[in-house]
């Protein structure tokens, strides 16, 4: 039967957009759907205005330092309209940009929610349509758990919209790399920041020693670390006489209480799979919630395909992007690939920053047997004259047998432009003796990464001990 589409995509950021544009491309007739702005949630609420908020903020210390090196610097003042709104305009710009490159491709956007109403109909709107393959491609959202009082919290989606003048305290109730990051920017603004996390450090999931060197930095920079602690209820405290904002009462499961002007929860994100017609088109969900899929992206439904966040495999923006390409490239250009979800580097962009690519120390000596471990944590050379209390910590994990380099990861400025630059070296499979035999850049910080020599060696583990 004729169908309006060879391709319908329902969800218009990174991993959507992608699949269409390269589908169209390879002559495909193909349409896509979106029921805000075009970009997704890294264009629109996620990492590009929150990467410029960490630039922003980290102009504080950048002040403190110049005064070493000899600047005379005016007592800094900050106008948060100013950074919002400039932030604001970019993502504006870059909407326009998005917007183009799908009208450029041919790709016909239809702006309304999509809902599937069959395996090949599509409601947009008022509007239905069909299409023979469908791609989903929604994305996820942030979550506020069911506690009383969760109507007076707000996600990152309204930190970016707070109102000027920014709030004096700001609690933020999670310990992920959305917590950490805007944990950074609030305290680099000028807020007074409460971190609440139910553990004792920062970033599971993450190297361990990686996790110490964060922790211990967002102490050191003045951050509130309330580790070990959940919130039971947030009262709200209303304005007095004198015209002043509401406050809020922060009420933790074992009886103890603060008072801050605005809690920010960022405890984790979850699939957008809810009233989308997933079930009338045969499309299952894993345990987690997420869309089920194969390794090419395939759901349950011969015909629908899911990349992205909503699948909930690796959810960083070029992941998706990936995911996308290859599933277009699979089903219109007559080039079968699958996404590789291995050794995928990734950054948390907190102050200083943390990235990595590879295997942790702790997934090595689990899949690897005898590993050997090399680190390096030193002060930076430009604080040396500004005397800034920052460190930088480095570190390579090699499988003993292969003397393959299986992880690299770094905490200090500038560790995501560094990673990415290793990543190419892991995941063509270089030795540590290639990375020693590369000649470094002196002085500079990465120069580091090829001039470890002492290694400590972490024997596999008893079976006992891996159980």
């Amino acid at each position: 039967m004729p169908y309006d589409y060879d391709l319908f995509v329902i969800g218009a950021g990174s991993g959507g957009v992608r699949a269409s544009r390269i589908a169209a491309g390879h002559g495909a007739r193909v349409g896509i759907c979106e029921d805000y702005r075009v970009g997704g949630t890294c264009v629109i609420r996620g990492c590009v205005p929150k990467k410029l908020l960490v630039y922003g903020s980290k102009f504080a210390h950048e002040f403190e330092d110049a005064a070493a090196y000899g600047w005379s610097v005016p007592e800094p003042t900050h106008s948060w309209a100013t950074l919002r709104d400039n932030v604001q305009k970019e993502v504006d710009r870059l909407n326009g940009v998005y917007l183009r490159l799908l009208d450029g491709a041919g790709v016909k956007l239809r702006m309304g929610r999509g809902r599937l109403m069959d395996r090949h109909t599509i409601q947009v709107g008022e509007e239905t349509v069909t299409a023979d393959k469908i791609l989903v491609a929604t994305g996820g959202h942030p979550v506020v758990p069911e506690i009383p009082g969760r109507e007076f919290a707000i996600t990152s989606n309204e930190a970016f919209h707070l109102p000027d003048p920014l709030p004096k305290r700001i609690t933020i109730v999670g310990a992920g790399y959305i917590a950490v990051e805007f944990a950074g920017i609030f305290n680099g603004l000028g807020c007074h920041v409460d971190l609440v996390l139910r553990r004792d450090r920062v970033l599971r999931g993450f190297d361990e020693e990686c996790r110490t060197a964060v922790h211990d930095a967002l102490k050191d920079s003045g951050i509130e670390l309330r580790t070990e602690m959940q919130i039971g209820r947030i009262v709200a405290i209303p304005p007095d006489s004198k015209g002043g904002k509401a406050t809020y009462q922060v009420n933790t499961q074992l009886g103890g209480m603060f008072e801050t002007d605005v809690v920010m929860y960022a405890t984790g994100r979850t699939p957008n799979t809810a009233g989308i017609g997933l079930e009338k088109a045969g499309v299952q969900l894993d345990k987690a919630g997420a869309i089920a899929v194969d390794e090419w992206s395939k759901t349950t439904a011969p015909n629908i395909w899911a990349v992205g966040d909503v699948t909930d495999r690796i959810n960083l923006t070029p992941v998706a992007i990936m995911e996308g390409h290859c599933f277009a490239d699979t089903e219109f250009g007559n080039k079968p690939r699958k996404p590789d979800h291995r050794d995928v580097p990734s950054a948390v962009f907190c102050q200083p920053e943390l990235a990595n690519v590879g295997l942790t120390e702790e997934e090595a000596k689990l899949t690897l047997g005898e590993i050997r471990v090399f680190t390096s944590a030193f002060r930076p050379m430009k604080y040396t004259v500004s005397g800034r209390h920052q460190r930088t910590f480095m570190k390579l994990i090699v499988e003993a047998a292969t003397d393959k380099v299986v992880g690299a990861h770094m905490v200090g400025d500038d560790a995501a432009e560094l990673i990415q630059g290793l990543a190419v070296a892991v995941k063509a499979g270089a030795t540590k003796a290639q990375f020693d035999a590369t000649v470094g850049i002196h002085p500079t910080a990465g120069e580091e990464f090829v001039t470890m020599r002492t290694a400590r060696v972490e024997p596999a583990p008893t079976r006992k001990a891996a159980e």
